[in-house]
Order: C-alpha cells, then sequence, then structure tokens
C-alpha cells in the first residue's frame, strides 16, 4: 500500500470496479515531479491495489525524444495488439496502420486526424469484449501531438465499453498537456504524519534537526523525502535560504542528483549524457554513440552503484525521469551537441531515418541545407501517417536551418499549413505571418491567407479576415485568377458574416477593380460574390440567381468543388428558400464525412444540417444533430462552429419554452450587437418572448436585431414574420408593415410554396389588425349609429381579406413540409375565427395545431392552442398525437435509434457517430424501454429508420 495516498488509491479502483460492470471512465492524475503519479498508476495496472483480478492492461509513456515522432506514444500503447485491427471498419484499419507506420495503411495520402481517435475508440471498445480493459499513459505530457489527440477523442468518448484510461501528467515545469473535457485528480504533497513515516523508512532515525530539515525541503514530495536523506549523507545538502523563499522539493531533488552525477568518472557522465540524449533507452545505440566520444558500456557501473539507472532487457532505464533531466541539462552546450552528432551518426539511415533527422537538428547550430533537406524529408512522413504536428516542427526546425532565404520562406509556409492541419492556429497565424511577406507561389499565398483568415474568424476578428482574403486576391489576380476568385469569395463570406455592408461593398468593388476572369470551367464564385452584394442591400431579384448557380454547383458536384468547398457552399439553401434542397445536400456531405472520417468539414456540415432541420419543424433531429456537431466542433477545436451550433440549441430550446436553457446558452447575447454568427443564438431570445405571449418584448428583441449588425442576414430574415406576429399582437402593426413587406418581396422571388404561405399569413395578421383598428375608429366616431352596429359593419367589410389570407396560407402549406409553420397558420386562422364568434369552425385547425405542435414538441404553442380551443368550449389534455414523443429519447438516443432502424450494426452505427460499438449497444438499451419495444424490427412501425427520417 502506497504510505499517504488511500484515498486517491480509492478512487482508482472505484474506476476498475465500475468497469466491471460495463462502464468507462478516464482520469488525468496531475502533479509536480516526485509527488507519486507512476507510483499510483503503477499500483493500478500490477493489481497491488486492489484484491479482485483485472483484466487486460495496456500502457505506453510519453518520451522527450519521442515528442516529435507522430504516434509514437501510440504505437507503445497498441504495439501488441496491432493483430486485432483488421476487425476494424475498413477506413478506421487504414488509418491506425497508416498512423503506426503498418503494411496495409493508406500512405497514398494523410486522413483526418480525427479518424486515428474513432479507430483507436473501436479498438478498445473490441479489446473490452474479452473484460475490462486499462489503458495507462504515464508522462503524458511527453506524448507526441499526434497520439494525445487520438487518445483524448477516445477516452472523451467512452461510455459503456468496461474501458479506463488512466493518465498521468506533470506540471508544473513541463509541456502543458491540456484535457478538456476530462476529471482531474490533483495530487499534493503527504501530509506530515505519512510524510514523517516514509522518510523514517528510508533514512531511519535522524537527529531531530536534521529530520525537520529533510521535512521542510521536501514539502511532502515522496520521491524528495526518499532521495534527499541520501544527498544528506553524501554532504550535498547545504541550507539554501530562509524558509520564507523554500526551493520546491523537485528542484531540489534534481540538484541532488545533478551533484551525485557530477561527481561520477568522465566516461560515466558522457555515457548518462548519451543515454539521456537517446531518450527510449536503446543499448545498443546508445553504447555505439558513447564509442564515439571515448566511453563504453563498462563504464556504467559507478552509476548503477548509486542506482541511478540500471540496465534490464537491452534497455538502459533511468530510475526516475529527474535524474535524466539532470544528466541532460547539467552538461555543457558543447557535450550535449556532440552527444546528439554521435547518436546521428549510430542510428542507421534504414528505419531510423527521422530519429536521425532529429538528432542532427539537435547537433546543428548553423545553418545547413543538408540537414534541413533531412528534416523536410522527415517532415512528409509525417503528413502521410498524419502526423500534423510532427509535421509542422520539423518543416518549422528545417526553415531555420535553410540557408537560401526563398526555401526558408516555403518550408516556413508549409509549417504554417500543417500547423493548422494540427489544431494550432494561432501558431500557425504566426509562421504565416513570418512567411508571408518572402512568398511568390501563388498557391502557398493563397494556403497561407487561409490559414490566417482561418485563425482570425476563430477569434471572432471577421474583419480582419476579410481584409487578409482580400489582400492576398489583389495580388494573385493576373497571375492565378481562379485562385483569386475564390479568395474573393472567401472574403465576401467573411464580409458576410461581419455584418459590415462597408466590407461586403468593399469586396465587389475590389473584384470589378481586378477585373478577374476566371474561365467558364471555374466554379460561379465571382458571381455569388455579386448575389450577395445584392441580398444585403436588398435587391432579392438580382441576389438570388448567381447563389442557386453556386448551391446547384455543390449539389450537382460540378467544377470540381471538394468536399470542404460543398460545405461552405450548403448553407446557401437558406436565402434561396431551398430547405429541402439543404436538407439533403447537408445529409449527402454527412455521410460522406463520416464514411472517409473527415472529422474537419463535419461540425460545418451538421451546422447547416441542423439549420434546415429547424426550418423544416424537425426539432428532434435538429436537437440531435446540433448536439453532436458542437462535441465535435470543440473536440477539433473549431469553437467558433461550436458557438454557431449552440445557437441552434437556444433556438429549439425557446421552441420548447425551456427559458433556463435558453437563458444560459444565449443570456449573455444582446440582439444589438450580436455578430452574424452568434445570430441563431440571439434570436432564441425573442423567439422565446413569442411563444410565451411576451408580445412588447419580444417585438424589442426582434426591432434590436433588425438594427444590429446580423440585421442583412438570412437568420434576420427568416425572423421576419415572427416581427410581424409580435407587432401585431402588442398592438403596434406599424412596426410590422416594413417588414411584411421584405418578407412578402423574399417569398416572391424564391417561389417557394412555404415562404409564400407565411407571407400571406402575415397579411392576413395586418389585415386583421386593420379590421380592428378601423372598428375602434368607427365605435368612437359614430353618433348616429350605435357603436356596436358601426363595428360590426366594419368588421363584416374587412373581414373577408383575413379570411381570404387565412385560407390561401392554408391552400399554399399544403405538403410544403414545414409541420411546425403550418400549425402556427392553423393557430392564428383559429384565433381570428374565435375573436369573430365562429367558436365552431375555430375548433378544426385548432384542434390540427395542437396536433402538430405536441407532435413537433413545441410546448409554449401548444399551450396557446389548448387554452384557444378551451375558450371555444372544447377542452382536451395534453396527447401524443398517436407518435412517440421525441422528448422522451435523448438525442443521441434518437441518432443510435434511427440508424438502427434502418438496419445498420452497432459496428456500422458506430462508424458513422464517433462511437463505440458498445456504446451504441448501451443507448439502444436504453432507447427500447422508453419506446415500449424490444428489437430493432420494431423501430420501423414507430417511424424510426424511413428514408425521410433518415434523410431529415
Amino acid at each position: 500500500m502506497l504510505e499517504g495516498r488511500t484515498e486517491e488509491l480509492h478512487q482508482l479502483t472505484s474506476l476498475l470496479a465500475l468497469a466491471r460492470t460495463g462502464h468507462s471512465a478516464a482520469l488525468v492524475l496531475r502533479g509536480e515531479a516526485g509527488i507519486g503519479k507512476s507510483a499510483l498508476l503503477g499500483a493500478v495496472a500490477d493489481g497491488t491495489a486492489s484484491a479482485a483480478p483485472w483484466g487486460r492492461v495496456l500502457r505506453t509513456t510519453g518520451v522527450e525524444a519521442e515528442s516529435e515522432l507522430p504516434f509514437a506514444g501510440l504505437h507503445m500503447l497498441l504495439h501488441q495488439v496491432t493483430d486485432r485491427l483488421d476487425a476494424l471498419p475498413a477506413p478506421q484499419t487504414a488509418a491506425l496502420r497508416t498512423a503506426l507506420g503498418l503494411a496495409g495503411g493508406t500512405h497514398g495520402g494523410p486522413g483526418d486526424r480525427f479518424l486515428t481517435g474513432v479507430a483507436l475508440l473501436t479498438l478498445l471498445s473490441e479489446l473490452a469484449d474479452a473484460g475490462p480493459l486499462l489503458c495507462v499513459v504515464d508522462d503524458a505530457h511527453w506524448l507526441d501531438h499526434a497520439s494525445a489527440d487520438a487518445l483524448l477523442f477516445a477516452a472523451r468518448r467512452l461510455t459503456a465499453e468496461g474501458v479506463v484510461m488512466l493518465f498521468a501528467a506533470r506540471e508544473p515545469h513541463a509541456p502543458p498537456f491540456p484535457a478538456a473535457g476530462l476529471p482531474e485528480l490533483r495530487l499534493t504533497g503527504l501530509d506530515d504524519a505519512a510524510a514523517d513515516r516514509v522518510l523514517t523508512a528510508h533514512a531511519g532515525d535522524l537527529p531531530p534537526y536534521v529530520r525537520r530539515q529533510l521535512l521542510a525541503e521536501a514539502g511532502g514530495n515522496p520521491l524528495a523525502l526518499r532521495e534527499l536523506p541520501a544527498a544528506q549523507r553524501e554532504g550535498q545538502l547545504v541550507a539554501y535560504g530562509p524558509p520564507s523563499a523554500p526551493v520546491p522539493g523537485p528542484s531540489r531533488v534534481q540538484q541532488a542528483f545533478a551533484d551525485r552525477i557530477a561527481a561520477l568518472p568522465e566516461a560515466t557522465r558522457t555515457l548518462l549524457l548519451v543515454a539521456a540524449a537517446e531518450g527510449t533507452g536503446d543499448l545498443e545505440t546508445t553504447a555505439a554513440a558513447a564509442a564515439r566520444l571515448g566511453a563504453a558500456v563498462a563504464d556504467l557501473e559507478p552509476a548503477e552503484r548509486k542506482q541511478l539507472l540500471r540496465a534490464e532487457a537491452g534497455r538502459l532505464v533511468f530510475r526516475h525521469p529527474l535524474i535524466r533531466t539532470a544528466a541532460y541539462r547539467g552538461a555543457p552546450l558543447g557535450a550535449r551537441l556532440a552527444a546528439h552528432a554521435a547518436l546521428a551518426e549510430a542510428l542507421p539511415c534504414v528505419g531510423q531515418v527521422d530519429r536521425r533527422a532529429w538528432h542532427l537538428a539537435a547537433a546543428t547550430t548553423e545553418p545547413d541545407e543538408h540537414v534541413a533537406s533531412v528534416l523536410e524529408r522527415t517532415a512528409e512522413h509525417a503528413r502521410a501517417r498524419g502526423g500534423y504536428a510532427a509535421e509542422a516542427a520539423a518543416f518549422e526546425r528545417a526553415a531555420h536551418l535553410t540557408p537560401d532565404s526563398a526555401q526558408r520562406a516555403r518550408r516556413l509556409a508549409l509549417a504554417a499549413s500543417a500547423a493548422a492541419d494540427a489544431g494550432h492556429g494561432d501558431h500557425a497565424a504566426r509562421l504565416a505571418d513570418s512567411a508571408t511577406p518572402h512568398l511568390t507561389d501563388p498557391a502557398l499565398l493563397a494556403r497561407l491567407a487561409r490559414v490566417r483568415a482561418g485563425v482570425a474568424r476563430e477569434r471572432d476578428q471577421l474583419e480582419a479576415a476579410h481584409t487578409v482574403l482580400v489582400d492576398t486576391a489583389s495580388a494573385l489576380a493576373e497571375r492565378a485568377p481562379e485562385t483569386a476568385a475564390h479568395l474573393l469569395y472567401e472574403a465576401m463570406t467573411a464580409a458576410w458574416a461581419s455584418g459590415h455592408r462597408t466590407a461586403v461593398d468593399a469586396v465587389v468593388e475590389r473584384a470589378a477593380a481586378l477585373g478577374v476572369e476566371p474561365s467558364a470551367a471555374a466554379p460561379p464564385y465571382l458571381p455569388a460574390v455579386t448575389g450577395l452584394a445584392r441580398l444585403a442591400a436588398g435587391d432579392t431579384g438580382a441576389a438570388l440567381p448567381p447563389l442557386r448557380r453556386l448551391f446547384d454547383a455543390a449539389r450537382s458536384r460540378e467544377h470540381g468543388l471538394d468536399l470542404r468547398e460543398r460545405a461552405s457552399v450548403a448553407g446557401w439553401f437558406a436565402p434561396l428558400g431551398d430547405l429541402q434542397g439543404g436538407v439533403e445536400l447537408a445529409a449527402d456531405l454527412e455521410r460522406e464525412c463520416r464514411e472517409q472520417g473527415a472529422v474537419g468539414p463535419l461540425p460545418l456540415v451538421l451546422l447547416q444540417r441542423a439549420r434546415a432541420r429547424v426550418l423544416l419543424g424537425r426539432h428532434g433531429c435538429a436537437l440531435a444533430g446540433a448536439e453532436d456537431g458542437v462535441r465535435i466542433a470543440r473536440d477539433s477545436g473549431q469553437h467558433h462552429y461550436a458557438h454557431q451550433l449552440t445557437g441552434v440549441l437556444a433556438h429549439l430550446a425557446a421552441l420548447d419554452g425551456d427559458e433556463a436553457r435558453v437563458r444560459e446558452l444565449a443570456g449573455h447575447l444582446d440582439p444589438r450587437q450580436a455578430p452574424p454568427g452568434r445570430v441563431w443564438g440571439a434570436a432564441a431570445l425573442p423567439l422565446l418572448d413569442l411563444g410565451l405571449g411576451r408580445y412588447e418584448a419580444a417585438l424589442r428583441g426582434y426591432e434590436d436585431l433588425a438594427a444590429g449588425p446580423a440585421g442583412h442576414t438570412v437568420v434576420a430574415l427568416h425572423c421576419l414574420p415572427d416581427h410581424v406576429e409580435a407587432a401585431v399582437r402588442a398592438g403596434r402593426p406599424d412596426a410590422a408593415h416594413e417588414a411584411a413587406r421584405r418578407y412578402a418581396d423574399w417569398a416572391e422571388h424564391t417561389g417557394a410554396a412555404w415562404a409564400r404561405a407565411i407571407a400571406a399569413r402575415c397579411r392576413a395578421l395586418l389585415a386583421d389588425e386593420a379590421t380592428a383598428q378601423t372598428s375602434r375608429t368607427a365605435t368612437s366616431a359614430s353618433s348616429a349609429a350605435p357603436a356596436s352596429s358601426a363595428a360590426s359593419a366594419s368588421s363584416a367589410s374587412s373581414a373577408p381579406a383575413t379570411h381570404s389570407a387565412y385560407e390561401e396560407a392554408l391552400a399554399l402549406h399544403t405538403g410544403d413540409g414545414r409541420p411546425f409553420e403550418q400549425a402556427r397558420t392553423r393557430l392564428l386562422f383559429g384565433e381570428w375565427l374565435r375573436r369573430a364568434g365562429r367558436r365552431s369552425e375555430a375548433r378544426a385547425p385548432l384542434r390540427a395545431a395542437l396536433d402538430a405542435f405536441e407532435q413537433i414538441g413545441a410546448a409554449p404553442w401548444a399551450g396557446r392552442a389548448r387554452a384557444e380551443l378551451r375558450a371555444t368550449g372544447e377542452s382536451r389534455a395534453r396527447q401524443d398525437g398517436g407518435r412517440v414523443p421525441l422528448e422522451r429519447l435523448t438525442p443521441q438516443e434518437r441518432q443510435v435509434v434511427r440508424l438502427a432502424a434502418a438496419g445498420m450494426t452497432n459496428r456500422d452505427i458506430g462508424a458513422q457517430l464517433f462511437l463505440s460499438p458498445r456504446t451504441v449497444g448501451y443507448h439502444l438499451y436504453n432507447a427500447y424501454p422508453k419506446l415500449g419495444v424490444s428489437s430493432r424490427g420494431e423501430l420501423t412501425r414507430l417511424g424510426f429508420g424511413t428514408e425521410e427520417e433518415l434523410s431529415a
């Protein structure tokens, strides 16, 4: 039993107990060097912490010397189970084989960096089929970035596999190991009693003043409590300063190790230095390199006697990482350079080329094209395996060692691009800024412009993104007109998203001034630039045709648009009013992303699909997709898409009347200042007020939205009917006329029946209010006839216009695929009929509206319909409309159930949703009782798995 760690051991063994019942967990241990992280992991992995037998254990340790070698840590973890890779879905097998450098990998080009994490998750689930599985990752702060990304991706998705993943990371004084979303256990020093017992066990009886000094210096650090007594016996422990400024235990121990090493013979110190620089413990390589520096394996004996390191199964193992650090950092610079040079000579050129390249780089202090070119080949190897962070590091170091300025700029540009692919946006931007002034290659300049613009977007600096794209397009207009046209389109989307009309107009002016003329075979980006400018100006007739051309090109795959380009175009379904086309294109793109494991563009695709589903009234599907999108966006570092998807979730919460949830997700947004990227969240606030009957507040919110930077956006356009209803219900129809006119103009140009139906509904609302105003005027002005007679006459003369508009709207709604908007029209029609005294006629549209609202799960509107129906003399309790309520299933369960009903296996579903097969089974197990079914076959009768459901 570890002294003083009873509580921590109990926490870890509790996780193991959960795994034995089929549950999964992940935990990160954090603490200073020597605090006991490795000891805790060892006790758990070796079974000494638990009386119950444990299943399989996979272990890996981050190694500083391998931190730039892609997937080195993952290879160490999985090297004993690579025979199981072929059991995975084919794309995942290929991804893991590529990452691990095994035969059968997709060496033709890099895959998405997160597909490896998906494959790892599936593999761990497969291994856990035979019993609980423990994955132990020590010194996680030294993991290569690619391994860390894959391991954390898998850890965040563990649910019901029977897998426990434990990480240990040193802090402070070590590279960071960010693990957002995972629980943490921070280890602190032992309490006084436990520290005293540890000291006694290692030092025996000591004079009281020495014991007090050692306990104070150790600060409860177990390693310091073991090592400082030895340093004291050797005369290395001296006073270091007043108690008010103590030296941390690990630093004191490292100095003690350094003092011990300094007392060794020179040849022994040389061998220790070479072993520390080599980093992996390879005895053969270390001996060969040390021999070049005049040392031999026999010279290790003094270090072994002092228990600084040991030889074990052909490897050299430092007793603690701090000893390695002391051996390396305590050596002079010249000796360190010589050690790396000797290691580069000792490593074979076949099989160890990347390790050799990094030792060459570490031994080089002046520009050297040979070393730079070797590092460039290492970068290319890393990219072929999907190790983008390692690629970036190799290209950056190669650039620093490159004598020629043009070559240096090229390598810096490639480093910037790789850093962006690795998700390290800030560093990518710095590299791009350094490279851009020295580049002439149009393709590289365009790539760096996109890197810098992407980082600016992530920071919500949309004007900066617009500027860099326009400036680069200007520089490339003559040499690469098609590239310039694409950059201008991207600049326009950034300007559009910024909410600044001047930026929108500036892109059009720059495009005209440059006279860019791409070939006829090029995508129609430039016409779309003009179209967006016209849309911002309110000229719908001129705006929509060029946007339709680009949208259709994305749907038909014309002009060679790739996956990311088609995803960026998919959102223009909204101004075109082509909701069905939008949801179908997004469904196709999502399918492609998941089949290819292309997680990068997936958050944008899920955002477009969720928005289309909301506008179509498919709220349950929208909720599941948006929540999945938020999770994937956060995992992939695309926080701007996470914010936008959160806005969709706020919108759905508003439709459901969940005020607390809306405030949680969007309460910080001010409609007057919300940028276009956050407009869905900002619009959720007045939508909530409208549903709850707070019409004055809703009207203020919609007026603020229209006046703010997002007033030109498509979301604001789709809010215009809500603006009209809020104004009329608040008794201010004057505030609705312009909104109704704009919407009617847009609806007419789209030709969409559903849009014209809503425009007719707005016309009916305003006609009804005109009737009411005329009635009030007639009542107050008439002295010859009774007030009621005057009002009735006026109402009778105006009622046909209202009735006709509602009838037109309902006729246009027929088969338009928007059940929520159709139900809203029926509700308003029923309200009008009931107020006109036609209660029996009002019941049919009110009943239909109530049924639809209950099926969709729009609680506030269902409450309004139920109250109106009650006012007609008919009461009805809440019903499910003969269909399973969506709220019985969690969003994740709904996604799983949809795919299971379509006949997909758990493994296929897991590959689609980036879940393990066992987690899929867990969700089905929870969903079946909620649905009242016991098998997949019964799901189709509930409406799941149909073609319409799957393409929704």
